[in-house]
């Protein structure tokens, strides 16, 4: 792995897909991979027509809005956490990418609790001592950030007005095949080249995919109220990465916690090296 400068993108949740397997080498095929496509307008166990389980799709990422919930997101070996408390205005996110036999691994811990944000980096791997600047990053701090250096970056931002990381509602938008599978359960297609704004496709993946872009394989579950609890995206092979299984999934809806500030005395301000690395 070239160590030189992260870009925003590669932090991003959107990273939990295929691209980061490029990067660590040891990405394994996920188990979706050979899932078979929904028919188109087909009928469920259950009678439910398929234009019926598009909408029940599309209804189930409405809660999602009101931005109070916990979540997770995981896939090419690294895992993302956290919760959203838009009440507080306020959100947390634990991220973990790659392992330590890893050329490189990340883990950030990410706070926002406007107007500020906070974040603590851990590195590890083979080639951690090779990120520039290592010896400026206060690692074990909290990162105090300039909101004015961040604005726009997926990595380290947040936006309240757009409160789910992973962006399902965009990509339920796109399924183009669907049909209920059980009590709560789905199954189709989602067309992922209109959904390169969603927070867990990283879109240089979504380019390398092609065609294939058009019928990613997916399997969902909604919980007794209607409400997304689980979708998985079956990512077939791409470029030089693996196929790969994104799952993301919802809990703890109307029931999230505000986030809590980091301690006075774990807090330095933000270094100049910190905004380069993922520049």
């Amino acid at each position: 792995m070239n160590i030189r400068r992260f870009s925003a993108a590669a932090f991003a949740a959107a990273l939990l897909i295929p691209g980061l397997a490029a990067c660590n080498d040891n990405g394994t095929a996920g188990a979706g991979a050979s899932a078979t496509p929904a028919a188109s307008g087909s009928i469920a166990p259950s009678g439910t027509p398929a234009g019926d389980a598009k909408q029940a799709l599309l209804d189930s990422t409405n809660a999602i809005r009101d931005g109070n919930f916990r979540f997770t997101m995981s896939g090419a070996g690294s895992t993302a956490e956290g919760q959203v408390h838009e009440p507080s205005q306020s959100a947390e996110m634990r991220m973990t990418i790659g392992d330590p036999s890893s050329d490189l691994m990340m883990k950030l811990d990410l706070i926002h609790y406007k107007p500020d944000s906070w974040v603590k980096l851990e590195l590890g791997g083979k080639a951690a001592a090779s990120v520039p600047g290592l010896k400026n990053l206060n690692l074990g701090k909290y990162q105090h950030l300039d909101q004015t250096r961040i604005q726009g970056n997926r990595a380290l931002g947040f936006d309240f007005d757009q409160v789910d990381p992973a962006g399902s509602a965009v990509l339920t938008k796109g399924v183009t095949e669907v049909r209920q599978t059980g009590d709560g359960a789905y199954a189709g297609t989602v067309d992922v080249s209109k959904a390169a704004e969603a927070g867990s496709l990283d879109p240089a993946v979504i380019t390398a995919l092609g065609a294939q872009a058009q019928s990613v394989p997916f399997t969902a579950k909604v919980d007794p109220q209607g409400r997304l609890s689980e979708l998985v995206l079956q990512i077939p092979a791409a470029g030089n990465s693996a196929a790969q299984d994104v799952k993301i999934s919802y809990s703890d809806y109307g029931n999230a916690a505000a986030a809590q500030k980091p301690p006075a005395d774990q807090v330095v301000e933000a270094p100049a090296e910190f905004y380069n690395l993922f520049n």
